[in-house]
């Protein structure tokens, strides 16, 4: 499969993206997520985005970045603090395409340049593997209630050492 996709260009959050990173969320949530959640899990744990002015406090409050391929949004993660990925939602329609990757190289090199010798994710079941993939290790199972519904993560760290400087 030696397909070769273009490469997302990245870009800082701006509130008036909120609208569509919500979008994509939802999107990512309901078609990436099925093989690992039920649909009342999907649900509850997408209804994070129906308040969208709260959805946008939410990303600006951290380092939010936007992965756009021919300049439309495809993606977004964002650096809590600068030791956790908070959130890395990719839109469906570019699942595969190294968006997510993208995203991570880019947080976990901000995050070296700001000292932080480690990051931890609570990645879903479904982005475990990404993760396991890039370095992260595995470190608990946790389940969080979210409008009734329980939804298991996994706290994951990895450090970063001298390849992680920007």
């Amino acid at each position: 499969m030696g397909q070769a996709f273009p490469k997302a260009a990245l870009r800082p959050f701006l509130p008036a993206d909120a609208p569509l990173l919500a979008a994509i969320f939802v999107a990512s949530i309901h078609e990436l997520t099925s093989d690992d959640y039920s649909e009342e899990q999907q649900e509850a744990w997408a209804s994070a985005a129906d308040d969208e002015a709260g959805f946008g406090k939410r990303l600006a409050s951290e380092l939010t970045l936007i992965a756009t391929l021919q300049g439309a949004p495809v993606g977004f993660a964002s650096l809590k603090g600068n030791d956790q990925i908070d959130m890395l939602y990719v839109h469906p329609s570019a699942a595969g395409q190294g968006v997510g990757a993208t995203l991570c190289d880019a947080l976990e090199k901000l995050a070296g340049a700001r000292g932080t010798t480690g990051l931890r994710v609570d990645a879903s079941d479904s982005a475990v593997d990404f993760f396991r993939k890039r370095g992260y290790v595995a470190q608990q199972r946790n389940s969080v209630s979210i409008n009734g519904e329980w939804l298991a993560n996994t706290t994951m760290k990895k450090t970063l050492g001298a390849g992680a400087q920007a």
